[in-house]
């Protein structure tokens, strides 16, 4: 039985905070049937663009789709190596699985679980041609680190940003630190859509034109066709959502920061609990509170009985789902990814949750994780 109810996440006070600014502008669309790139996708465009600090943003149709466009304007190809982090969403494998590139998986540091620049070097080979550092969970992976490495192989650098908007470290802004980087903006994003929606972000404007070519079947003018395209065009509609919530996003994110400071307050002291940390530099914008616990099932499924949303963010690290088997990985060769994913636990966490919801979340956490099963 229910004794609270917190979500994990709650996108409809993000929807009524915005519906007074976007519903006009949807109605104007409606009416005039404009649904597809015009003047709302070429404002968020410029407008995220210089958010980011870059030159050229092309808003596409998912992050996935993000991710494919961008290997593809890096030259990556079929038999092509692509490094990147075991524990990521298979998205960043499968973009490049679709043009027949080979995803190599490297393991993380066991302090951020971010992409470890040590394993990154001894992956490469021959046969590599680009290196895509994740910024997981709202914080920048350490790129300072990797570019060099990627500029002493002449790699290609393309940043996963799907779940850092607005983040940042020493070196910048999450999407302006490799050639290429990537986002989505899935509706639970920190920069969410009110559907599927992405961005490819560069500083080069031949690279930034062919992929608006590829993203529109290959063409540049109507019924030419350059490429061998897809259709990946951004609507007006999400844009339309897109700037609304990128006017509050820095807010929002403040109070991701806030709530993230008062979990580990309130949890600072739980010996059955492992708090997320923030690397040196970094601007963490807490996409996702993750913390690591003994019997995470065992806690999670009580924590929902209780009436508490949780996630995991990932129970079984890309390399060793079925879908990449024909790789040939095995369990054991990705020791903190693997160890992680058994015991990673993701809170609350959302810029309207309240410091009572916080409470309730602490006080039903710290008892599951001092119960034992016998």
């Amino acid at each position: 039985m229910n004794t609270t109810n917190v979500p994990f996440l709650d996108l409809v006070a993000q929807q009524d905070e915005i519906a007074d600014e976007v519903l006009p502008v949807w109605q104007r669309q409606f009416a005039s049937a404009g649904f597809v790139g015009g003047p709302e996708v070429d404002a968020f465009e410029r407008e995220y663009a210089e958010y980011i600090g870059v030159g050229h943003v092309i808003g596409v149709s998912n992050g996935t789709d993000a991710l494919e466009l961008a290997y593809r304007a890096a030259g990556v190809g079929p038999g092509d190596e692509v490094i990147m982090p075991a524990n990521t969403f298979i998205a960043t494998a499968e973009a490049a699985s679709r043009i027949g590139a080979v995803p190599v998986f490297i393991d993380v540091d066991d302090e951020y679980l971010l992409m470890d620049p040590d394993a990154v070097e001894a992956a490469i080979t021959l046969r590599t041609r680009a290196i895509v550092p994740v910024h997981l969970f709202g914080q920048t992976a350490p790129v300072e680190q990797i570019a060099p490495i990627a500029e002493k192989n002449d790699l290609v650098l393309i940043e996963d940003a799907a779940q850092s908007q607005g983040a940042s470290s020493a070196a910048g802004r999450a999407g302006s630190l490799g050639r290429f980087a990537a986002t989505s903006f899935y509706p639970g994003k920190n920069l969410g859509a009110a559907g599927d929606a992405g961005a490819v972000m560069t500083d080069d404007s031949g690279a930034a034109a062919l992929i608006r070519n590829l993203a529109a079947h290959g063409s540049s003018v109507k019924y030419v066709h350059d490429n061998i395209g897809m259709n990946a065009r951004l609507d007006a509609v999400q844009a339309t959502v897109l700037r609304a919530k990128l006017r509050r996003l820095d807010t929002w994110n403040a109070a991701r920061r806030a709530a993230a400071a008062r979990y580990g307050e309130l949890l600072a002291d739980v010996d059955g609990v492992r708090t997320p940390s923030v690397r040196p530099g970094n601007k963490d914008v807490w996409h996702l509170y993750v913390v690591r616990v003994a019997e995470r099932d065992r806690v999670m499924a009580e924590l929902s009985a209780a009436g508490i949303g949780v996630g995991i963010h990932y129970p079984t690290i890309v390399p060793l789902t079925e879908a990449y088997a024909s790789l040939g990985y095995r369990p054991g060769q990705f020791p903190v990814a693997e160890a992680a994913a058994g015991c990673i636990l993701s809170l609350p966490m959302f810029p309207h949750l309240t410091q009572e919801q916080q409470i309730e979340v602490a006080t039903c956490l710290t008892r599951l994780t001092r119960v034992r099963r016998k």
